[in-house]
């Protein structure tokens, strides 16, 4: 199974994620752990690129097939080869985050970057989507008091970031078998707890 993460900045995705997949290892199952983008090692040079703040002149085509590039590297490299072993895989950000980011934030056409999140992934598709939604000015509250790293999109405007947020939520009301929303103003405690639940329930 194929389980993705997703949210706006600050919303918890990556301290949970560990949590999560130990969970499941205890449960019995094989997880493996991974992020976009990134997850290996070509995948994360062009991580670094894309969020290199020297890079503020990048424009919104170049970002969106950048995150392409790594995307088609880390499906065929590590994402493929552990469910065909039967493994389930957690993955902290994928094709969704290009619609709610390069789509809905930069305001591009979805059409077209959907046609190449079909190229880039070769039409592979998480089997459950958990969206660990957050007001954008607490999540970026919260990225910028965490200590950690503050990248190029971090950077964007607040607009950018309430269209990404409204983003996910038309992409969940538009499929909603495949998401399941979790509300990451919680305490992380009970967030873990959801995620659990939403995980075990589908698998």
């Amino acid at each position: 199974m194929f389980i993705t993460l997703e949210g706006p900045e600050g919303s918890g995705k990556t301290s949970q994620v560990p949590l999560l997949a130990e969970y499941l290892r205890q449960q019995g199952f094989s997880v493996l752990t991974t992020r976009e983008p990134g997850g290996t090692p070509i995948s994360e040079q062009i991580r670094d690129v894309l969020h290199s703040l020297r890079n503020t002149e990048m424009h919104p085509r170049t970002e969106t097939l950048l995150f392409q590039a790594a995307r088609a590297q880390h499906v065929e490299q590590i994402i493929r080869p552990h469910l065909a072993s039967g493994g389930v895989v957690l993955c902290d950000r994928f094709a969704d985050s290009t619609l709610a980011y390069q789509g809905y934030g930069h305001q591009q056409e979805l059409a077209p970057l959907r046609g190449l999140i079909e190229f880039a992934t070769g039409g592979l598709k998480p089997d459950l989507t958990l969206l660990l939604d957050l007001d954008v000015e607490v999540g970026l509250r919260r990225r910028s008091q965490c200590g950690g790293e503050w990248n190029r999109l971090d950077a964007l405007e607040l607009a950018f970031h309430q269209r990404v947020r409204q983003g996910y939520h038309a992409l969940a009301q538009a499929e909603p078998p495949r998401w399941v929303i979790i509300d990451a103003a919680q305490s992380p405690e009970a967030v873990q707890a959801d995620l659990r639940a939403a995980a075990l329930a589908r698998l």
